[in-house]
């Protein structure tokens, strides 16, 4: 890859590209899961290996949600794996954690759900499940891989527009890689499109009034 691609705060970018034209590698190699042959990453103003601040930090990797509908752990006590000993919320009060963990369930509507067993879920409740999971400590980015996959028409409307919240109301930068080329129209704001290089980044408006779309 050869990719020079600055996000910005409050950004909501897609990032797109055919099969095997890097897109997860990026990722990963953004969130420090693999380590680049060149050139540098820096988050928030450091270097990658610097920084330290991964609480700020949301991350759903590709299938998530594939769950065994006996897996024996409830929605709440998925969300809450991510509070783990290291978090500074378990360093509080257990009434600082319910909190936190209450206030995710909230903002992706589902608390209703958390105590229910996560594997007899619905693929689209389970998605809502794992940004709970991602948000629960309140990060500044969230990184999705392929979100929607597997999931029906309707239901993937629900969870961009769910994105769509958390970027505009609660102010988290999200970075995500789809296929869906359809929801560029409502959603997005900035895209970077990938085929073993950077092919665009810029404007959602500008990408559709370029040769790159069409």
């Amino acid at each position: 890859l050869d990719i020079t691609l600055p996000i910005h705060e409050g950004d909501f970018l897609s990032i797109i590209g055919p099969n095997g034209s890097g897109k997860t590698t990026l990722l990963k190699i953004i969130l420090g899961l693999l380590k680049p042959t060149r050139g540098t990453i820096r988050i928030m103003g450091k270097d990658l290996g610097e920084f330290t601040d991964w609480q700020k930090i949301g991350y759903i990797p590709q299938k998530a949600t594939h769950f065994d509908p006996l897996f024996p752990a409830s929605a709440k006590e998925v969300v809450a794996m991510a509070l783990g000993p290291s978090h500074p919320l378990s360093r509080g009060t257990r009434q600082r954690e319910e909190s936190a963990i209450r206030r995710a369930f909230q903002v992706v509507g589902m608390e209703d759900f958390m105590n229910r067993r996560i594997g007899r879920l619905s693929g689209g409740q389970q998605q809502r499940i794992f940004i709970a999971r991602a948000i629960v400590n309140r990060p500044r980015i969230l990184f999705l891989d392929e979100p929607t996959t597997g999931v029906d028409a309707e239901t993937q409307g629900y969870f961009y527009d769910l994105l769509d919240g958390l970027n505009t109301r609660e102010g988290i930068t999200i970075v995500l890689i789809t296929h869906d080329i359809g929801i560029l129209d409502k959603h997005i704001s900035r895209v970077a499109c990938l085929n073993q290089r950077l092919v665009y980044h810029g404007s959602h408006g500008e990408f559709c009034r370029s040769d790159t779309f069409k």
